[in-house]
């Protein structure tokens, strides 16, 4: 008389998390869904880091929902060389040194900067929905038009907000995808920014998507992180995130 199946005492932990647990086995290999969903994870992490990102539907997006641009680059001449060149990355070419230098917006209280990092999938999906929710929280601030960075390191954020004397500012970045996470987007907060600020001088909150820190709940913290650094003067290890607990539905 043959046996019902055992249950998969796995099943419910899978449903818990997006971690690769109790995959099972096919001989010495993994069993062919689990072969193809890995394929497909790597695939779409690859795109997330090399996928340029589209500045045209970004822009509008933005102006959808009534804000200005600035579109600005780093020295870093393409992809290949943004990849293979961090510190490139981290600086703004000439022309957009010049084109920040020559606005007349100056001494702003902080600049918002959405750039593609590594993972320009997450600026366009979740930048846009982030602004709309962080910007009612803001008023009263002086703010310049939003900045559009291509090829971008965290750092570069520091040279733009220098160049348009703006004396805080926030980097919207797509983070390092991993396996589960190709859309995740990084917050980089730095009071006083300044070519040469270290990592120690900012506040960072990650993995903001829908299955992680959610956009609003993001903006919630951002904008409290955003007034205690104006107050306090600074960030980073001096400014601590008392904003309270995740608000997560």
């Amino acid at each position: 008389m043959s046996q019902p199946p055992r249950p998969d005492p796995w099943h419910g932990l899978r449903q818990l998390t997006a971690a690769r647990i109790g995959l099972g086995r096919a001989g010495d290999s993994l069993p062919t869904q689990a072969l193809l969903d890995f394929g497909l994870a790597h695939a779409a992490a690859r795109d997330a880091v090399h996928v340029p990102l589209d500045v045209p539907a970004l822009m509008a997006a933005l102006a959808a929902r009534g804000l200005a641009t600035i579109e600005v680059g780093s020295q870093a001449r393409d992809r290949s060389e943004y990849l293979r060149r961090p510190d490139l990355g981290r600086q703004l070419d000439e022309a957009s040194r010049e084109q920040l230098a020559a606005r007349p917006e100056r001494a702003g209280d902080c600049v918002l900067v959405l750039a593609d990092g590594l993972s320009a999938r997450a600026v366009a999906e979740h930048g846009p929905a982030l602004l709309e929710t962080l910007l009612p929280r803001l008023a009263g601030w002086s703010l310049p038009p939003v900045v559009i960075a291509r090829q971008a390191r965290v750092a570069l954020g520091d040279d733009i907000a220098e160049a348009l004397g703006a004396r805080q500012v926030v980097m919207l970045i797509g983070e390092r995808p991993g396996l589960s996470s190709p859309d995740s987007l990084g917050a980089y907060l730095t009071q006083a920014p300044r070519r040469g600020c270290t990592d120690a001088e900012r506040n960072c909150l990650s993995n903001i998507r829908p299955a992680g820190l959610p956009p609003v709940e993001a903006a919630r913290r951002l904008a409290h992180l955003m007034g205690a650094a104006r107050a306090l003067g600074a960030s980073g290890v001096q400014l601590k995130d008392d904003s309270g607990p995740a608000r997560i539905a």
